[in-house]
């Protein structure tokens, strides 16, 4: 039987208030007190995996070492299929603006602006499909781990559209949908999105009757 979480405190592995408001409202119906590594003033760890479920875990148990408390990390991206995959693990990385690209810090403009300059070059034809992954992670202080994962298919749009979400989300459309992630309510979102897939999972396991 997988470990399960009990009531509390929960550590978010972010210092994105987007992504912490949105894990936050998935996790609400359980009775679990979110806090996010950046309000208590953890450091973010170097994300040195290959893989989704690497980085997710170096997250969260960066977090649970730091706070003492079980910890949660996401790690999630963007796949193109016409791209080989990318920018997948490097998603965030995309959005780093360079030294002659202006102040530090994360462009999601530009980096969607990147994706869609990359598929432009392989001419007027090109496939753009593509999907989210998320990966969600628990660390418990003692060591141990769960991991959930979950993707959400969809197709590239351009331009952007919509002023809900982050991230990549004004140019993606899920299957089945005509607007945006960017374009529809969370709530909405919460439903068909790669990390309410990974949540479903996580749910099903840390909270139903099964065993």
């Amino acid at each position: 039987m997988t470990r399960r979480l009990g009531s509390g405190s929960l550590v978010i592995a972010t210092h994105n208030t987007g992504k912490l408001k949105e894990i936050s409202a998935l996790l609400a119906p359980h009775g679990l007190k979110c806090l996010s590594a950046g309000s208590l003033g953890l450091p973010e760890p170097a994300e040195t995996g290959t893989s989704f479920v690497e980085n997710a875990l170096i997250k969260a148990r960066a977090s649970t070492e730091a706070s003492g408390l079980p910890a949660l990390a996401d790690d999630s991206g963007l796949s193109v299929d016409a791209l080989d995959g990318r920018p997948g693990v490097y998603t965030a990385d995309w959005a780093e603006r360079q030294w002659f690209e202006g102040e530090p810090g994360r462009d999601w403009f530009m980096a969607m602006g990147k994706v869609e300059g990359m598929l432009q070059a392989k001419g007027p034809n090109v496939a753009r499909d593509g999907a989210f992954h998320c990966v969600l992670a628990i660390a418990w202080p003692d060591g141990e781990t769960a991991v959930y994962e979950g993707v959400a298919r969809g197709r590239l749009t351009w331009p952007p559209r919509g002023e809900l979400g982050f991230g990549y989300d004004p140019v993606f459309i899920a299957e089945g949908m005509d607007r945006t992630y960017a374009e529809i309510e969370p709530e909405e979102k919460h439903r068909i999105s790669h990390r309410a897939d990974a949540f479903a999972k996580l749910v099903a396991e840390q909270f139903g009757t099964g065993g």
